[in-house]
């Protein structure tokens, strides 16, 4: 009976370690994308800026991109094809906003959030640490066992250009295949252009 009554803890501790490295990684997913999606809205806002169109047509802010001055957000200078293929913006920017978020889902990062590729895709790899320890238990150790997780977040371009960089908008671009146009002078078909550029995903 004592034998049973140790395996039933010990099972219970290996799923209580489940529910803990699960929601680490939730914290991990979190952080990753967080600085992924900044790095997004960055490309978003200086191409409407580039292209000629306010910065605000980009839509409701997700995590906050570069920082802002007294007239809004200060972005590099860059011409739109530059912004449309990530040659300008901050990645490591970008990276500020993962702390906060793993910090939110119970985590913390064990270390700097990391940036690789450029111009796009460009991915933004985290590893974050449970804030809580797995908790006392039969199994030797378990109370100073603190689950880990990693995660990485690719921001992907969706659509080509086919106008010459040097052109003024409008301006062409090509997505799945499709000629696309994107036009300053219709404030709305320009805002969900530029929204449509570019794909935010968790990568393996």
């Amino acid at each position: 009976m004592a034998g049973l009554l140790f395996l039933a803890l010990a099972l219970f501790t290996v799923g209580r370690a489940g529910a803990g490295k699960n929601g680490t990684q939730t914290a991990a997913d979190a952080a990753a994308l967080a600085a992924a999606q900044s790095y997004r809205d960055q490309l978003r806002t200086g191409l409407l800026a580039a292209l000629g169109g306010p910065a605000g047509q980009a839509g409701p802010a997700e995590p906050s991109g570069p920082p802002s001055g007294p007239s809004g957000p200060v972005l590099p200078a860059g011409g739109w094809e530059d912004w449309l293929t990530g040659r300008v913006g901050s990645p490591d920017a970008a990276c500020g906003e993962a702390a906060a978020y793993a910090d939110a889902n119970g985590a913390g990062l064990t270390g700097p959030c990391r940036v690789s590729g450029g111009p796009l895709p460009v991915s933004f790899s985290v590893t974050v640490r449970s804030s809580e320890p797995v908790g006392r238990s039969v199994v030797p150790g378990t109370e100073n066992t603190y689950p880990t997780a990693s995660a990485r977040a690719v921001v992907e371009p969706r659509c080509a250009a086919k106008s010459p960089r040097e052109q003024k908008p409008p301006i062409e671009v090509v997505c799945a295949g499709q000629e696309v146009s994107i036009d300053p002078g219709h404030p709305e078909d320009l805002r969900r252009a530029v929204r449509a550029l570019f794909a935010v995903r968790l990568a393996d």
